[in-house]
C-alpha cells in the first residue's frame, strides 16, 4: 500500500517522517506532496525532525503535485493541508486519483470530511494530537513526548474499516499512537473546542491573560454544539487518552520551542488567509443554524481574517482591544 501525504508542512512532516523511518516495520510506500520551497530542502539535504529525544534526518520522497504519483486503488491519502485549502487538493485528486483511494482528514475542524465525501467514498477522519513548530522549509519541531503525537481513526461518518485499522497500525508501529475508532467525529468536535484559542494564541500580546475571551467563546460553542444535539468527547476522556503518552517536552539539543499553534505559525510565515472560518467560523455557523448567539467567535473570526490579510504582527493586539471591538 502507498501511503501519500498531501500537504506536508508540520503535521504532514512529523507523520510522514515517522512513517517512513519506519517503514521496514509496516512495509508500506510512503511519499510526501509539499510546497515548492519545503520540497526542495527535503530533496537537497532531507527532511530534518528535532523532537525531545534528538534530531533524525530522513531522505523521504517527495513531490509538489499528486499528479506526480501513481496512485492506485487502495492506496491511502492523508491530507494535512488547512481547510482554506482542502478543496482545491480535492479536485487535483479528483483528476488523477482512483474514486477507492482512501481519504484521511488529518486536519482541524469538521468540514474537511463533508468536502471529501462529495468526490471519494471512503473518508476517514483523523483526530491529531501533535504539537509541531514548521518555520523553515525542511525542518519542523515535533514537541511532543515520549511519543509525537496521537492520531486516532475512523471512519466518517462513523464506524471502522480494515483501511483504517491497517493505518493506525502503521502508525504504532511508527513510533506514534493510533487506535482505530467507531466515533472518531466525537474526538474532533472536542479538538474543535481546544482549537477555538488558536485566534487568540495568534492575535493577543504574549503574556496577557485571555480568558476574558476564550471562556464566553467556548461557552458559545458549548451552546450551539448542545442546540445541535453534538456529542464530543469530554474533557477527562481527554486527559486519560494523553495520560502517560504525550506531553510537551522541550526540544533536545536547545533548538527552537514551540513558539505558537498553527494559526501563530501561519501569520508568522506571512499568509494572507488562516483557518478562522473552520474554527470560530464553525460555532458561528452552527449558531446562526440553531439560533444561539456568537459574538466572540464571530469577532474572533473578523479579527483574525482582516489580521492575516492586512499583514497585522502576531500577537500584537491587547486584550482590550478585542473586547472593545464586541
Amino acid at each position: 500500500m502507498r501511503i501519500v501525504i498531501f500537504g506536508a508542512g508540520a503535521v504532514g512532516s512529523v507523520i510522514g517522517g515517522r512513517l517512513f523511518e519506519h517503514r521496514a516495520r509496516h512495509g508500506h510506500d510512503i511519499t510526501l506532496i509539499a510546497r515548492p520551497a519545503h520540497c526542495a530542502a527535503i530533496r537537497a539535504s532531507g527532511l530534518v525532525i528535532n523532537d525531545p529525544s534528538g534530531s533524525v534526518t530522513l531522505h523521504v520522497p517527495v513531490v509538489e503535485n499528486a499528479t506526480d504519483i501513481p496512485l492506485e486503488s487502495g492506496d491511502v491519502v492523508i491530507l494535512t493541508m488547512k481547510t482554506q485549502d482542502t478543496e482545491a487538493a480535492l479536485d487535483e485528486l479528483a483528476r488523477h486519483a482512483p474514486r477507492d483511494v482512501t481519504i484521511v482528514c488529518a486536519q482541524n475542524g469538521v468540514e474537511n470530511e463533508r468536502l471529501a465525501l462529495r468526490r471519494f467514498p471512503f473518508v476517514h477522519g483523523m483526530c491529531v494530537i501533535l504539537p509541531a513548530t514548521f518555520m523553515e522549509p525542511g525542518v519542523v519541531d515535533a514537541s511532543g513526548a515520549p511519543h509525537n503525537a496521537i492520531l486516532d481513526i475512523g471512519g466518517y461518518p462513523a464506524g471502522t474499516t480494515s483501511a483504517g485499522e491497517a493505518l493506525a497500525a502503521a502508525l504504532e508501529t511508527s513510533g506514534l499512537v493510533s487506535r482505530s475508532v467507531p466515533d472518531i467525529m466525537r474526538s474532533k468536535y472536542a479538538k474543535l473546542m481546544m482549537n477555538l484559542g488558536n485566534a487568540l494564541d495568534a492575535l493577543v500580546v504574549e503574556g496577557e491573560n485571555t480568558v476574558a475571551l476564550s471562556a464566553p467563546a467556548r461557552a458559545e460553542a458549548e451552546a450551539c454544539l448542545a442546540a445541535a444535539g453534538i456529542d464530543k468527547v469530554s474533557q477527562d476522556e481527554d486527559r486519560a487518552r494523553r495520560a502517560g503518552v504525550m506531553e510537551l517536552k522541550p526540544i533536545a539539543g536547545g533548538t527552537r520551542g514551540r513558539g505558537g499553534g498553527s494559526t501563530w505559525q501561519s501569520m508568522a510565515r506571512g499568509a494572507t488567509t488562516t483557518e478562522v472560518d473552520w474554527l470560530n467560523g464553525e460555532i458561528v455557523l452552527l449558531g446562526r443554524l440553531h439560533g444561539v448567539p456568537t459574538p466572540v467567535n464571530e469577532m474572533l473570526c473578523d479579527v483574525t481574517r482582516w489580521a492575516a490579510a492586512t499583514g497585522v504582527r502576531p500577537r500584537s493586539m491587547p486584550v482590550a482591544e478585542l473586547l472593545a471591538r464586541l
